[in-house]
């Protein structure tokens, strides 16, 4: 004979009770977190940043508070969470091995190489401001197809990068010919390396690529016909044929992801898991490029994407 009704009920919701503490126990709480932002200098641009975490972040305590007002870094509750912007900052937080779990943005590998020389520090995770490298070799494959051979400029801050490059490179079939360029102000180096390449990868180091520099190495680039890939959507807008780059939704999409995991499993350094795309269609035409959009560039690129 079955149970009544109401007995039967009364079994079901017993049961429910028991699976759903089982499952409560067996996941575990998201805990709060205070979520400390600093820069050096001026934070009100940051402040842009803040009100978006939080409102991504609703459980977590979100507050701005500038790099000379801080607390000092042993003193803070464990629950602390930096989230710090710049070289400066980055210098800052070095100070002390007893920091709070910290995530670093706004710095290239070029400025952080010398901050942090060896070190790697527990509970320090940079999220580095430089296109990916394999992402950046992928574009150029993908509109540069008969180009194998790719030159990169570097000076003595950014040697350290070709090996990375190299890496990436050999996975895709195309050859890295790096140049030094120790001085800006002639372009014989560029020459140089224009004779022995078919395409030239700009590198986020701001020694050799930046505004006084940017007419006369797109004009030589472009008398030799060789298109100029990165290194950032800024220098798309000045010259550069094209570059993948993240903003503001992509590194917050990245922090979310990052802080939903123990700071154990943070990496010491990580580019964004998300990014755009941004071509110069001016440049395209002068150089016989055709050109996909800037939104078919990152369809094809997402495929398969590993920075």
């Amino acid at each position: 004979m079955t149970a009544p009704l109401p007995r039967a009920i009364a079994h079901c919701r017993a049961w429910l009770r028991r699976a759903l503490l089982a499952l409560c126990l067996l996941t575990p709480a998201v805990q709060a977190a205070e979520l400390l932002l600093s820069t050096a200098g001026d934070t009100s641009n940051l402040q842009h940043f803040a009100n978006a975490l939080a409102a991504a972040r609703p459980a977590d305590r979100v507050r701005v508070v500038p790099l000379n007002e801080m607390p000092p870094l042993d003193q803070m509750p464990g629950d602390t969470r930096l989230i710090l912007f710049g070289q400066a900052a980055l210098a800052w937080r070095l100070e002390s091995p007893n920091g709070p779990p910290t995530l670093v943005l706004q710095v290239n590998k070029t400025q952080a190489h010398g901050t942090l020389s060896q070190r790697r520090p527990a509970n320090l995770s940079v999220l580095w401001q430089d296109p990916a490298p394999r992402r950046q070799l992928r574009l150029l494959k993908h509109l540069l197809p008969n180009a194998t051979r790719v030159g990169v400029l570097h000076d003595r801050h950014s040697e350290f990068l070709i090996q990375e490059l190299r890496q990436a490179a050999s996975t895709l079939g195309l050859e890295i010919v790096p140049q030094g360029w120790p001085d800006t102000r002639d372009n014989k180096a560029v020459i140089r390396l224009l004779g022995a390449s078919d395409v030239l990868l700009a590198v986020a180091d701001d020694d050799l690529y930046n505004t006084l520099t940017a007419k006369t190495l797109l004009l030589t680039s472009y008398g030799q016909q060789h298109a100029l890939i990165g290194p950032s959507a800024g220098f798309v807008r000045a010259g550069s044929l094209a570059s993948t780059y993240s903003d503001q939704n992509d590194w917050l999409v990245t922090l979310d992801h990052l802080l939903d995991q123990a700071p154990a499993q943070w990496p010491a350094g990580t580019y964004s898991n998300t990014f755009k795309v941004l071509g110069n269609p001016q440049v395209a035409r002068t150089l016989g490029i055709t050109l996909p959009s800037d939104a078919e560039l990152a369809r094809h690129l997402l495929q398969g994407d590993t920075p």
